[in-house]
């Protein structure tokens, strides 16, 4: 069982506008599309504030339950997802509150404008998670992440991560009664290692 760490990471500089525009529920872009959402990255980028923090504990499984030490949980999609796995690194990323303001900015004065900013930062967060889980993958073997909220992995489960790692001392990640994260574009996640 390690301590929480916490890790000064980017994505890649940019935008995968294909993804933007799948979170935007758009099919392709063209003309003033393509300069709203270039716009909009534009106005973002120097916003974006990357922050993430993980922790590795040892793993038992056994008939649907996932034992990481420090608390357990049911679930037999997590536990299938990190079967053969003998330990989990679980992390939160967020991109901090500068994205929140502007969709909100945005929200009221420009709905495709909001729209494209929720892509991008919906894009720029995922950028993050695949860009930590591509670097512990240079380290050692994983399994896919695998996030609370999926199959039957509950909700629930956020409060047990967001103990585990301190997200708000170490990140500026809380979350409320309801489950909601805040800043909005955040994630929480497993990754089994083998």
């Amino acid at each position: 069982m390690s301590a929480v760490q916490v890790l000064n990471i980017k994505p890649e500089a940019g935008y995968c506008q294909k993804e933007v525009l799948r979170y935007a529920g758009c099919k392709d872009a063209e003309g003033e599309l393509c300069s709203l959402i270039k716009d909009c990255y534009r106005e973002l980028e120097g916003k974006l504030t990357y922050r993430l923090c993980y922790r590795k504990l040892e793993l038992k499984i056994r008939d649907g339950v996932c034992d990481f030490g420090l608390f357990e949980v049911r679930s037999q999609n997590l536990a299938k997802a990190l079967e053969g796995c003998e330990s989990a690194i679980i992390f939160a990323a967020t991109l901090g509150v500068d994205t929140d303001r502007l969709i909100a900015k945005y929200n009221c004065i420009s709905p495709a404008k909001a729209l494209i900013m929720q892509a991008l930062g919906a894009e720029r967060v995922e950028a993050l998670c695949d860009c930590f889980c591509q670097k512990i993958a240079e380290e050692q073997g994983t399994k896919p992440r695998f996030s609370p909220g999926y199959g039957d992995l509950p909700l629930e489960v956020q409060r047990d991560v967001f103990a585990v790692l301190e997200c708000e001392k170490h990140i500026g990640l809380t979350l409320n009664d309801s489950l909601l994260m805040s800043p909005s574009k955040s994630v929480t996640a497993f990754v089994g290692i083998y």
